[in-house]
């Protein structure tokens, strides 16, 4: 799932891997081009939901202690 690329600049926030696939997967639903909604509206609506979970887990996991010794969740 992850989409990395070499000639990408380097973003130093934390997940954003997670968040850059989440961007272009709800970018290229079918919800957001064919029926013109929000990324924002297609995402209530379900869309992309396995990497909002990863993402969500990945934000919940900066938070957690046991992060420090395993590591943040997600890629």
């Amino acid at each position: 799932m992850p989409k990395y690329y070499e000639d990408k600049e380097e973003d130093g926030r934390a997940c954003s891997g997670v968040r850059e696939d989440l961007r272009q997967c709800l970018l290229e639903s079918p919800c957001v081009l064919q029926e013109n909604k929000s990324p924002k509206q297609c995402l209530r609506e379900g869309h992309c939901r396995s990497l909002q979970v990863t993402f969500f887990a990945c934000k919940r996991s900066m938070l957690d202690a046991r992060a420090r010794f395993r590591g943040r969740k997600g890629y």
